[in-house]
């Protein structure tokens, strides 16, 4: 099926988000669409999706002009959407969720035995043949959860698909298996669209892309007349000369130490040692235990056994408030739902700290001081909003990411644990993202970075460790750090 989207117009309280967008897609392809976060790329999709009502423009499929006024007649004329923020029933089974809108099609009886044979036929067809149909969805890690999203789309044998950051939470094998799905699905004559913040993704798989900018369509282009730089400089408008912005950190004397750390079933005797100034690369397959361990030092999983020393001393964390007040804070994988409050303002967010500098020992808050910290925080950071007073939820991913980060600059942590920070995050967001880690790095702060893109373990660590089933596989001096020697680390491969 050929898409094609013409003079796309949608306002939110006057505000604009598409300003005469268009975008034109057809079947047997893999077309990329990039753009800042705020770009207008998930509003243009919503519209296609359904979702939201354009307020202009017009939608042809297939050459005839198409209303799409609900996402059930969108899905209907065979148009899917795999979201980032997954749509499924947590206490359902893999099958149920899979094949809901085939349930009770027969009659007043489920055919329970058609209804797993189908489900496994159709994870297997994807190569996840190890995932169980009678499992609850909600026992299933994320990653798996992501495998569910695509299969509930396939089984609508839809001829449009639009995957959005599909393997932001896959390790590389399911990736490279994605791929190879997605490209099958292109021979088959699906259109795809493909949305991605890794660049690398879209070179791979994309037969062509399109740019949008500021609500707007920047064009479309071929994907061999693309390079990286060039791709970026009309994505952000301005030229990217480093990725990774440079840093002269002096890296000093250990700050936090660990010790033969256990917690859980999936952390098994872990020690590591951050020294100031210095980021330390976490790195390995996901399930590797990588968060689980940092949710133990930050206190937020309890610790069955092992020790932890600040600056030499031994200390005890048995919470969060016992971290930030030994100077530990972190930034967490899921900002949404344990980094923000996203109905309240930006302020409230950015000072919610359990030791507010701005708050006297009666409860006061000294408003003057409070706002002008804020402030310089959102310049420093470049922060994209409305003001201050904004709510963290009206934001944009990578300016979310950026408000969950000024609690941290604010308690003046000397620890930082950094859980996949750049996740799902626009190319200039990633680099002033970095920046800002390189800026506490060269003023002292101990950085733990954990996160699963490769180049970004390569450009920003001093040093790295790479975990394996729960454990230290080994570690990698900065003259030692390259995706070969992580990736056989992380896989248990000899060297």
């Amino acid at each position: 099926m050929d898409v094609k989207m013409t003079g796309i117009v949608k306002t939110f309280g006057g505000i604009p988000a598409l300003q005469g967008a268009w975008l034109e897609a057809h079947g047997g392809e893999i077309h990329g669409l990039v753009g800042e976060n705020g770009a207008g790329k998930s509003t243009l999709i919503k519209i296609l999706a359904g979702a939201y009502r354009r307020d202009g423009g017009q939608i042809e499929l297939d050459g005839a002009a198409s209303n799409l006024s609900s996402p059930h007649e969108a899905i209907a004329k065979g148009i899917s959407v795999i979201y980032q923020e997954f749509s499924l029933a947590g206490h359902l089974s893999v099958a149920e969720n899979i094949l809901l809108e085939d349930l009770g099609r027969s009659g007043l009886w489920v055919d329970w035995a058609e209804l797993v044979r189908r489900t496994r036929t159709l994870l297997t067809d994807i190569g996840f043949p190890d995932i169980d149909p009678m499992q609850s969805v909600g026992q299933l890690s994320v990653a798996y959860q992501q495998v569910v999203e695509i299969c509930k789309a396939l089984s609508r044998e839809s001829l449009v698909l639009v995957f959005d950051e599909p393997t932001a939470v896959l390790t590389h094998r399911e990736s490279e298996i994605l791929f190879r799905l997605i490209r099958v699905l292109r021979d088959g004559g699906v259109c795809i669209l493909y949305i991605s913040h890794r660049l690398e993704e879209i070179f791979a798989l994309c037969d062509r892309v399109t740019v949008m900018k500021d609500g707007k369509t920047v064009g479309c282009w071929p994907i061999g007349e693309l390079d990286g730089s060039r791709l970026v400089n009309l994505m952000i408008g301005r030229e990217l000369g480093d990725w990774f912005p440079s840093r002269n950190a002096i890296v000093g004397a250990p700050v936090l130490e660990v010790e033969a750390l256990n917690a859980g079933e999936t952390v098994r005797d872990v020690s590591l040692h951050v020294c100031a100034g210095e980021i330390l690369g976490v790195a390995g397959l996901v399930g590797a235990g990588r968060t689980e361990t940092m949710r133990a030092i930050f206190g937020a999983d309890p610790i069955r056994s092992g020790r932890l020393k600040l600056n030499g001393r031994e200390i005890r964390i048995a919470s969060p408030r016992q971290a930030v007040a030994n100077g530990i804070g972190m930034v967490p994988e899921d900002r949404k739902r344990q980094g923000l409050l996203l109905d309240l303002s930006i302020r409230v967010n950015a000072m919610m700290t359990p030791f507010n500098p701005f708050v006297s020992a009666l409860g006061f808050i000294r408003n003057r001081g409070e706002i002008g910290a804020v402030e310089t925080m959102s310049s420093s950071l470049r922060l994209k909003a409305g003001g201050i007073a904004a709510t963290a939820g009206s934001l944009s991913g990578g300016n979310q990411q950026k408000v969950a980060l000024m609690k941290w600059i604010a308690a003046k942590c000397q620890v930082l644990i950094f859980d996949e920070p750049t996740r799902g995050v626009d190319i200039g967001a990633k680099v002033e993202i970095r920046r800002v880690m390189n800026e506490l790095a060269e003023a002292g702060v101990a950085i733990i970075m954990v996160t699963s893109e490769m180049i970004e373990v390569v450009g920003m660590s001093d040093r790295v460790i790479v975990m394996r089933h729960g454990a230290v596989a080994g570690q990698l001096e900065k003259h030692e750090i390259n995706e070969e020697a992580i990736i056989r680390l992380a896989m248990g491969a000899e060297a």
